[in-house]
């Protein structure tokens, strides 16, 4: 077996009992927050996501890519600036963050505390991103998989100690305990991390003269981590503008903001919920594929790059169409864990393109990236939301469609933004768009 489907099976299997728990976890918070309670969470989650997203600056993405391309010799001077880079970054960040939440009243019906715990979020996750890039470029996929599988499990055990010992009357207490709890996960990860990159100091060269200097290195990690971090901010902000147009289409359409919210909340927090947990394995092949392509593509490895693509689309048909399948046949039972609600029985059925293309997007996406197409994803991804966002608001304010019109929203725009990245991507490794075997020149 070669080293990227040792890699993705690594990364799948511990994800797989990972998102086993995180479905555990979502059913603990279902039913500890409510309907309404849910709706909050998953309305101010993108946020926090969002402050994640600037606070990491792709870092895992540049600096595996960085590892990949680059002899062992050179790591050890990378990451000396990485960290330096990434405390910086960091310190900036939070003061940034402080005096925006101060001005905007993101969190003015949670927690009053809740601010100070997105704040500490943002070093957290700095140094955590510099560590995964280091791993996820050695391939030492192992590392990468037990901290997914533990953040889930510490994530669990918390949350069901703590609702079990303590009961919460306020729904804004037990919002702020579950965010705190998702935020703390994070922490153990870095501790995770610090002390499995300390054991291995010794296997990163020592006494080698740097041939590139400071800026080189930054310079290097700037231009993978702008684009894709620009990337990565703009799909964080429609998400975190996704709940509001939401509910803002669905008060037009009559409904009360109330029954928006729940309905928001059946939507993300039960329907979404479901769809995406075979993810997990397109996860996988996003973490893995990065550093494979960049390593194949650095070499000039035509080849290994169609083989690298044809696998990916193999093993995503594999897993995809059995668990859409099973998902929309099961679909009562499966949303009846969280809610009996018929809604979200249809949400989850309904909703099936969205899912099934999604699980071939993030591969792709992750095949732009190792490239060094990250620009085009960029654009892929505007044009796929403007569709998306224009058909939800148009449609979803319709009284006779409501959210039905938000869904077909969601489906045409992940197929739009599919579509585009695989069209590229055969045109870039000049391979055919149905065989994904190589055009033959015409002399």
């Amino acid at each position: 077996m070669n080293t990227f489907l040792k890699g993705t099976f690594i990364l799948a299997g511990a994800a797989f009992a990972g998102e086993l728990i995180e479905f555990l976890v979502n059913m603990v918070l279902a039913r500890e927050l409510g309907k309404e309670g849910m709706g909050m969470y998953m309305t101010v989650l993108p946020i926090i996501f969002l402050v994640a997203t600037v606070a990491n600056l792709e870092l895992p993405i540049s600096i595996s890519k960085f590892i990949a391309e680059h002899n062992r010799q050179e790591h050890r001077n990378m990451m000396k600036h990485a960290i330096t880079f990434a405390t910086v970054l960091s310190l900036v960040l939070f003061f940034v963050t402080f005096g925006v939440v101060s001005l905007f009243p993101f969190f003015t019906h949670y927690h009053p505390y809740l601010k100070w715990v997105v704040l500490i979020f943002i070093p957290i996750v700095s140094f955590s991103a510099v560590l995964r890039g280091y791993f996820t470029g050695k391939n030492n996929m192992s590392t990468i998989a037990a901290s997914n599988f533990i953040r889930k499990a510490f994530q669990l055990t918390i949350l069901f100690v703590i609702f079990q010992m303590f009961q919460f009357t306020d729904v804004k207490t037990s919002l702020f305990i579950a965010i705190c709890t998702l935020i703390g996960t994070e922490a153990v990860i870095l501790l995770y991390f610090f002390i499995t990159y300390v054991t291995q100091l010794n296997v990163i060269t020592r006494g080698h003269r740097a041939l590139l200097t400071p800026q080189d290195v930054r310079k290097k990690l700037l231009s993978v981590s702008l684009p894709t971090t620009g990337l990565r901010l703009f799909n964080a902000v429609c998400n975190a503008i996704q709940p509001f147009l939401i509910k803002h289409a669905l008060i037009l359409s009559g409904m009360t903001l109330s029954g928006a919210t729940q309905h928001f909340g059946m939507l993300t927090g039960v329907a979404m919920s479901i769809g995406f947990f075979p993810a997990f394995f397109a996860h996988s092949l996003l973490v893995a594929l990065i550093p494979a392509v960049s390593e194949a593509h650095a070499k000039d490895q035509e080849k290994q790059l169609q083989k690298l693509l044809l696998q990916s689309m193999q093993l995503t048909f594999i897993y995809g169409i059995p668990s859409i399948l099973a998902m929309y046949i099961f679909a009562e039972p499966l949303t009846s864990l969280f809610f009996h609600s018929t809604e979200a029985v249809f949400y989850l059925q309904a909703l099936w393109p969205y899912f099934l293309f999604h699980f071939f997007a993030i591969p792709l996406q992750a095949y732009l990236i190792g490239l060094g197409y990250v620009k085009d994803a960029l654009f892929h991804t505007i044009w796929s939301h403007v569709v998306s966002f224009s058909l939800m608001f148009v449609l979803g304010s319709q009284p006779t469609i409501g959210m039905t019109g938000i869904i077909i929203g969601m489906n045409a725009g992940i197929v739009v933004l599919t579509l585009l990245h695989y069209v590229t991507i055969c045109r870039v490794i000049n391979v055919s768009f149905f065989s994904l075997k190589k055009h033959k020149t015409v002399l």
